[in-house]
């Protein structure tokens, strides 16, 4: 795959401006292997939030509860009750995913999953490729039962092929891959994590500067999922810049579900119905 070195102006400490740039630069490498300019489908690429920081447009609860997920002073609060995801309400193939999340107990667990059927299994949470959020105390309250801690690379940002997904990690801990440093911030401080997802790889960026990758991802397309799982999380800044489509088709994209299928229904209704008040309005 692609390596990824960012100068040291773009890593921890540099601007917003500076992390968004080099994002963008981490993507490059695939879009030139794809032999794709700087639009895609014809649209200039940009960033789009994923959340509105007023309410959860665009989002749609799975296995959660209404009292799961809220806004509070503009930020996206999950109380981690019940174990659970909230899904986008259409599907992504490639794309730069950037989000800013903290935890605000020790020992806190959360993620995204990308790529994902957004459909649970018996542990609650779906098949999909995961992008770990841990806090940095959840080592020393998950003892092996010999004493020894696990690894620390834990909770530092691993990435996982979660569920029926398989995938090859960069940097192996088993079948998951461990972020080759540790550069996550503990409780009640905010984390900056760049996810740069295209034809099955992913690279992250964990507070300025790319340290994980997985690749050959089983699905290649699908819903993001946010995680509940047991304390609470705060999320912000959460946005997405889609990418032109690749490699994904019907054998490696998640089924959609019933009521994507609906909206998409609607919307081409809709689109046609426009079309044709179009045509008959130029009729004499």
């Amino acid at each position: 795959m692609f390596p990824v070195c960012l100068p040291p102006s773009l890593r921890c400490g540099s601007s917003p401006a500076a992390r968004q740039h080099a994002a963008i630069r981490a993507a490059l490498p695939f879009l030139l292997l794809a032999g794709l300019g700087a639009t895609a489908g014809g649209q200039e690429l940009v960033f789009r939030d994923l959340f509105n920081g007023k309410d959860l447009s665009g989002w749609v609860d799975v296995n959660t509860s209404p009292a799961t997920w809220s806004v509070r002073d503009g930020l996206l609060v999950c109380t981690g009750q019940p174990i659970g995801v909230m899904r986008s309400e259409r599907q992504y193939e490639n794309f730069i995913l950037e989000v800013e999340w903290r935890h605000m107990e020790p020992g806190g667990n959360s993620g995204i999953f990308l790529w994902s059927d957004a459909t649970p299994r018996s542990n609650r949470l779906p098949t999909g490729m995961e992008v770990q959020m841990l806090e940095l105390d959840w080592v020393n309250q998950h003892r092996r039962p010999d004493g020894t801690l696990p690894p620390i690379a834990y909770v530092h940002g691993e990435l996982f092929a979660a569920g029926d997904m398989t995938a090859t990690p960069e940097n192996p801990r088993g079948s998951r891959s461990k972020s080759l440093e540790n550069r996550c911030k503990g409780v009640g401080q905010w984390n900056h994590y760049v996810v740069v997802a295209v034809d099955g790889s992913v690279k992250l960026s964990v507070n300025g500067k790319f340290v994980n990758g997985i690749r050959d991802a089983s699905l290649k397309k699908g819903y993001l999922c946010l995680e509940s799982e047991g304390r609470e999380i705060h999320f912000r800044k959460l946005r997405i810049m889609e990418l032109p489509p690749g490699l994904a088709d019907s054998s490696n994209t998640a089924p959609r579900l019933p009521d994507e299928q609906a909206s998409a229904s609607n919307a081409s209704e809709a689109s046609d119905e426009a079309a044709g008040s179009a045509v008959s309005s130029d009729q004499p």
